[in-house]
């Protein structure tokens, strides 16, 4: 069972307070040392084409089913289990497809990745691709980072939810706080990539309704619900940067080692649902290179092991929401946090320095 591991730097472990901490983010440090150490790992930057076809593939999954359902019962154990089953994994592959694209990993060109996320993002029902940007990227310059990194929780969801039934609810519903979120941290100035995945979804949303009726655009609204649910592949949201370790003496040294060592903040997952979800487990070699896609970062683990093979990790995502869920020591306070530093991406590729 994962535990919660302290570090000998200045964090906060006060069980009603995050984890604060003063150090610098542990992914730039080790990306610089592994670029020493094997330069080649370089060479696996860079756009993985085969994201287009595997995202236009899903999209037409996703729209049969949506066909297929248009005459079944809401209420049905059909209607559910369809989009429970395949409507949700086939909306979490789009969510991290999205994702992927996010980082310019399917094309080259900048304009070419916003468009094909927003036809990854008709299936979803809701138009979000084109805000899920700068603040994602904000969140790889600023992780951790208190009023930036929109990943981290409130304290006021942690203080209010910081109960069985609390995590229960915050696991069931975690969709809507992930998409709600961010827009209570800070907003961002709407561009016209904004109004055109808007327009668009509206306007699959609209033709979807009228050739098929509202059981279709149903399935995908439910669909994304259950993705960010109590789904298996809905533990990566927690799996990601909840202060999770295994036990393992080894890695227990590993965290140990040096006196001014952060706190373990990125875990990386290495099941087979990674298969489904662009490789999104294998976090911490994400973070460290976000410019790799996802079919070359098991091949950055395997280049830079000595880096990785210690570090705590999860096996389960289905175990980390039980854990999760009924584990006292986690909660949602179980974050790393900072209090300055980091950069706001804007909304086209530049950045800005914000004000410490």
């Amino acid at each position: 069972m994962a535990v919660k591991e302290q570090a000998s730097s200045p964090p906060a472990v006060d069980k009603e307070d995050f984890f604060w901490t003063y150090t610098e983010e542990p992914h730039k440090t080790r990306r610089q040392a592994i670029i020493k150490a094997h330069p080649e790992v370089l060479k696996l930057c860079g756009p993985e084409p085969l994201t287009v076809p595997l995202v236009l593939g899903v999209v037409s999954l996703q729209v049969f089913c949506a066909y297929a359902l248009r005459n079944t019962p809401f209420l049905s154990w059909t209607f559910f289990l369809t989009a429970y089953i395949i409507g949700a994994t086939a909306n979490q592959n789009l969510f991290l497809a999205i994702h992927e694209i996010s980082h310019n990993l399917a094309f080259k060109s900048p304009l070419a990745n916003r468009l094909l996320a927003i036809i990854a993002n008709l299936p979803i029902g809701i138009p979000y691709s084109a805000s899920f940007r700068p603040y994602h990227l904000t969140h790889h310059k600023s992780l951790g980072v208190d009023g930036l990194d929109t990943d981290l929780p409130t304290a006021l969801e942690a203080w209010f939810l910081d109960s069985v039934a609390g995590k229960a609810f915050f696991c069931t519903f975690q969709i809507l706080f992930y998409a709600v979120r961010p827009m209570m941290v800070y907003s961002l100035p709407l561009t016209w990539i904004h109004a055109l995945n808007v327009a668009v979804q509206l306007g699959f949303d609209y033709a979807l309704v009228r050739s098929w009726g509202g059981h279709a655009l149903a399935y995908f609204i439910l669909s994304s619900f259950l993705a960010g649910s109590l789904h298996p592949c809905a533990g990566h949201f927690i799996a990601e940067h909840y202060v999770f370790s295994q036990h393992s003496k080894a890695q227990d040294a590993a965290a140990h080692s040096s006196k001014d060592a952060p706190p373990p903040e990125t875990y990386s997952y290495y099941g087979i649902l990674n298969l489904f979800t662009y490789n999104v487990g294998l976090h911490n070699e994400h973070h460290d290179f976000p410019a790799i896609p996802w079919s070359r970062l098991w091949k950055l683990n395997q280049i830079a092991n000595e880096y990785y093979r210690d570090l705590p990790c999860h096996y389960s995502w289905t175990g980390v929401i039980v854990q999760f869920i009924m584990d006292k020591e986690v909660g949602l306070w179980c974050r790393v946090k900072r209090k300055e530093g980091g950069r706001k991406v804007g909304n086209g590729s530049h950045t800005q320095p914000v004000a410490s």
